[in-house]
């Protein structure tokens, strides 16, 4: 089997877009051209790659599976081009970073301002996904890094931990709850909740653990950021279980009370995920090293 690097990035173009014609405008080639070449590229695998018609494009499963190798290949060989610079350094590149809530509203830009900041060269693409989508893109090449919380089920991705952190209740200073040191998570559910918006991994962990207990989640108001969670608790609008760092931060400036829930599941472990960290370019393995240091300085806080 002979596959080009070319083709192999005409394929993604195409795969990704909703036409050919769309597909090969992105490569800078003309339809006829790439309708060519997808067909050798489909001789030389030995199977139909792509379903063309006037609609549009569709993968077969055999493009579905070429996508996520040729995603992981050509991501490879841009790594390799950029540790073979000429002057390699951690001072320039891009980084792509798929990440859970926590990570993209409350630490990751006190990081990343500072990485940056120190880094003109340098850009970052951060983009907030579920738990699932986050392992997925680590595993088929769409983003470098994924940072989750929880447990983590990655076969075939180096997993690795740089910090704990814990869930806790926010209520007013005023809320009948206020003064309780530990709750559980039943005990809540009959006040009205402020929580993220639909889609966020937080919420759908919450929901989750509120289902199994047979009960439905209260919500009152779903809003943008923690900050705007905690701004709500302390006029009273509602109480919300967010991350004890988040809670402690906003307490320093609002009227609230932080309260330990008493579930097995509040301890949460943040990871790091890639596919093989010692062959990441030194500018993502530099933020890796951030990220760990992070850890070490909450640690030492707790």
């Amino acid at each position: 089997m002979h596959v080009d690097l070319a083709d192999l990035r005409l394929f993604i173009h195409i795969a990704e877009s909703p036409s050919l014609t769309q597909g090969a405008r992105k490569a800078f080639i003309s339809p006829a051209a790439a309708s060519a070449r997808i067909k050798n590229l489909e001789q030389s695998i030995g199977t139909r790659l792509l379903y063309r018609d006037s609609r549009g494009v569709e993968m077969t499963p055999a493009g579905q599976l070429l996508q996520q190798h040729a995603r992981v290949i050509l991501r490879q060989v841009d790594y390799m081009k950029s540790e073979f610079s000429e002057h390699v350094t951690d001072t320039s590149g891009h980084i792509r970073i798929f990440a859970n809530t926590t990570a993209v509203t409350d630490f990751m830009p006190e990081i990343l301002a500072r990485f940056l900041a120190e880094r003109p060269g340098v850009t970052v693409d951060l983009q907030e996904r579920l738990s699932r989508d986050i392992v997925r893109g680590v595993l088929d090449g769409s983003t470098d890094l994924g940072i989750i919380a929880g447990p983590v089920k990655a076969e075939g991705l180096q997993v690795l931990r740089f910090s704990t952190d814990r869930l806790v209740l926010a209520t007013s200073l005023d809320h009948p709850l206020a003064l309780r040191h530990q709750v559980k998570l039943a005990e809540i559910l009959g006040y009205p909740q402020i929580a993220l918006q639909e889609g966020t991994t937080l919420l759908n962990f919450l929901m989750e653990q509120v289902e199994q207990l047979g009960h439905n989640l209260s919500l009152r108001i779903k809003v943008y950021s923690f900050e705007a969670m905690c701004r709500m608790v302390e006029v009273g609008v509602g109480i919300a279980v967010l991350p004890e760092s988040s809670a402690r931060r906003h307490q320093r400036t609002m009227k609230l009370a932080v309260i330990a829930l008493d579930e097995p599941w509040v301890t949460r472990e943040r990871s790091v995920l890639a596919r093989d960290i010692d062959a990441l370019p030194k500018v993502i393995r530099s933020l890796v090293s951030e990220l760990t240091k992070f850890g070490e300085r909450e640690g030492q806080r707790n």
